[in-house]
């Protein structure tokens, strides 16, 4: 029996402390409880499934319950999306008319904001809907700042708003905002100064950490039940390495300082490092697990210990570009050949050698850069043609700049090809 529903409905359900939603009335068991009751009145919609972001902010549409939803849309489970009212849907006021105004319609689908009284299929969105966006979004970037502040207030004081507290302490189990020492942790940081003292470089502490089977930091975390995941680490890391005994040594955390705010970020912009000079730094907040006169003797073997290479004479055009196929790495230069970086480092039980010659690796790319160069023959016809598709655009096409800077990375093409002949 064909059903009588002509909409097969999502209930769309968003909630985030950060978005400033924290009343009973936008809880997540109210919002599912007023669309599933008003769906039930609806003789032309069936509620197919809910799609829940808890904990997601409005001003960005990256959220996994958002994107399921817009793939059962793709591929024809739903054609009508209803939310309590237009602030759980979104509160960026141009990807949020960009949905309503253009990617809903060309689907043909029908967008139903219960409380604001807008339902796409009895009649258009009157002149309001846009300001109705833009005061969402507004009302967003306030709670925005006075978190941003209230954060700001909180370090200045010493206070501690981190997720996860540094490798060696934790959260105090009475005030959240307080680190204490974690006894295990704090040894093998201490030990770690030790045997840098002693003469032992970065990679050699790595080694002896690993071969005494001492969890790292990210994965002594998880053995405490923590759900950490660092950004900086590749997944397949779950070992010591070089740069996480350089952090460590470089940490004045373990001074008994508090240092915060390494980071700046605006609302939707991705975070940016600031200058050192510019970090919140609050001396004596907790109890240090390094002294004084140990912290100062390796931060001057650390300054001691900095190379200033010799760009003339160690030059390697390939720096940076050649990755691990396995642990994703850098390779590294020994002799004429290049090997994981992590099996340099760590040894043979971390990774495998995946060694390249140099030879073979140049010829591989002076064929590829043969190709290249064969094909920019016809360098000013591609410009002549780009000239000729930016006409509607007057004023933001200059056909000399465009040409000095396509000829510009013709000639850096030709000179890294004479480099690896």
């Amino acid at each position: 029996m064909t059903s009588h529903f002509l909409y097969q409905a999502a209930a769309y359900i968003r909630l985030s402390k950060e978005d400033g939603d924290k009343t009973e009335s936008d809880s997540i068991a109210n919002q599912k409880k007023l669309i599933t009751d008003y769906l039930k009145v609806q003789t032309d919609c069936t509620l197919h499934d809910i799609y829940v972001d808890d904990g997601f902010s409005g001003t960005t549409f990256s959220r996994p319950g958002f994107e399921r939803m817009i793939a059962d849309i793709e591929t024809g489970k739903i054609n009508c999306v209803v939310v309590k009212d237009l602030s759980r849907f979104g509160r960026d006021y141009i990807e949020t008319g960009k949905y309503l105004e253009r990617y809903f319609p060309d689907h043909t689908v029908r967008f139903i904001a219960i409380t604001d009284h807008i339902d796409s299929a009895k009649c258009a969105y009157d002149m309001l809907l846009p300001i109705k966006n833009i005061f969402n979004e507004q009302y967003a970037r306030d709670i925005s700042c006075k978190i941003h502040a209230s954060i700001t207030a909180k370090q200045k004081s010493g206070d501690f708003i981190g997720a996860f507290a540094s490798y060696g302490y934790r959260k105090s189990p009475v005030d959240k905002n307080k680190l204490v020492i974690d006894p295990p942790a704090a040894d093998v940081v201490r030990k770690i100064f030790t045997l840098y003292l002693e003469g032992c470089g970065k990679v050699r502490i790595a080694a002896i950490l690993n071969n005494k089977g001492i969890p790292c930091p990210s994965e002594y975390k998880k053995l405490n039940g923590e759900h950490y995941r660092n950004s900086n680490r590749l997944e397949s890391t779950s070992y010591w390495t070089y740069s996480t005994i350089n952090r460590i040594l470089h940490n004045e955390m373990y001074l008994g300082n508090m240092v915060q705010g390494k980071k700046s970020q605006q609302m939707r912009k991705k975070a940016k490092r600031k200058k050192q000079s510019d970090w919140m730094i609050v001396p004596g907040t907790h109890e240090a697990i390094i002294d004084q006169s140990t912290w100062e003797k390796v931060q001057d073997l650390l300054h001691r210990k900095t190379r200033n290479l010799d760009f003339n004479s160690e030059q390697n055009i390939y720096a940076g570009f050649l990755k691990c196929g396995d642990c994703g790495r850098a390779l590294v230069k020994k002799g004429t050949n290049y090997y994981c970086g992590t099996y340099v480092r760590s040894g043979r039980q971390y990774c495998s050698p995946h060694r390249i010659s140099r030879q073979a690796l140049e010829n591989i790319l002076s064929q590829d850069l043969r190709t290249v160069i064969q094909s920019m023959d016809n360098l000013k016809d591609i410009v002549i043609t780009q000239k000729s598709t930016n006409r509607d655009t007057p004023g933001k096409y200059n056909l000399k700049n465009e040409r000095e800077k396509l000829q510009a990375e013709l000639d850096k093409l030709r000179k890294i090809q004479k480099k690896s002949l």
